[in-house]
């Protein structure tokens, strides 16, 4: 199984504004930190927002802040807000045309396998993911990451 980078980008933007809770963060300054997309990143916003995770200001010196603090944002529930489906196999999705449904226990042992992962997630906050002191620590350097190295398909 893996993320979308939409849920790895989303984790990214709210440790970044977790780390700086005494100003509002632009879309722009986390793009640059990042070196992500703003357009992406614009609607990772907008998910995060609608889901109730960060609060977005508009206008002339907006911005965007936590709308809650960062051990209340469950990494289960961000995650659950920005991953489009979990269907890991065909036979997950409700219109699956598997000749097997019902004949066989792939469904369920993959399923079991997403709750505990999901389960996992479910014992972390955002507050998990922030170095300590982290929260309100204005010297507190932002989390670097680093590109993903692109591997050609051989």
């Amino acid at each position: 199984m893996r993320l979308t980078t939409m849920s790895d980008y989303a984790m990214r933007l709210l440790m970044y504004v977790a780390q700086h809770p005494e100003r509002l963060c632009t879309i722009s300054e986390v793009a640059r930190a990042y070196e992500i997309s703003e357009a992406h990143l614009m609607k990772i916003t907008h998910q995060l927002a609608l889901a109730g995770w960060l609060e977005t200001v508009r206008g002339k010196g907006g911005g965007m802040r936590l709308a809650a603090a960062p051990g209340d944002i469950g990494l289960g529930a961000v995650v659950r807000s920005i991953e489009p489906d979990f269907a890991i196999v065909e036979c997950l999705t409700s219109d699956t045309a598997c000749q097997l449904t019902g004949a066989c226990q792939l469904t369920s042992i993959v399923n079991g396998a997403l709750q505990s992962f999901m389960n996992y997630l479910n014992r972390y906050t955002l507050a998990d993911l922030l170095a300590p002191g982290a929260e309100g620590s204005a010297r507190f350097q932002p989390v670097t990451f680093h590109k993903r190295p692109v591997v050609a398909a051989g």
